[in-house]
């Protein structure tokens, strides 16, 4: 595999495809409640000033996540 990060360590702009969803419980059902699944594409929009929260954009449409959720979210990065 490529250049694999956590979906919180993405920088404005940057691109990839979600490769894994780490931990359980409550964090992971909201995750995958809001639509984000293995394999689906995300962009980095924008990151807070201490970086809490991230704002994506996945499926056509834009997400705010909470750091702690954007930390259990694996992408493979473009770059």
């Amino acid at each position: 595999m490529g250049n694999i990060k956590m979906l919180r360590e993405l920088k404005p702009g940057d691109k990839g495809k979600i490769t894994k969803i780490s931990g359980g419980g409550s964090i992971y059902r909201r995750i995958l409640d809001m639509g984000i699944v293995k394999g689906a594409e995300v962009e980095m929009e924008r990151v807070a000033p201490l970086g809490d929260p991230v704002e994506v954009k996945i499926k056509g449409y834009h997400l705010s996540l909470r750091k702690d959720e954007a930390a259990s979210i694996y992408v493979e990065a473009e770059k």
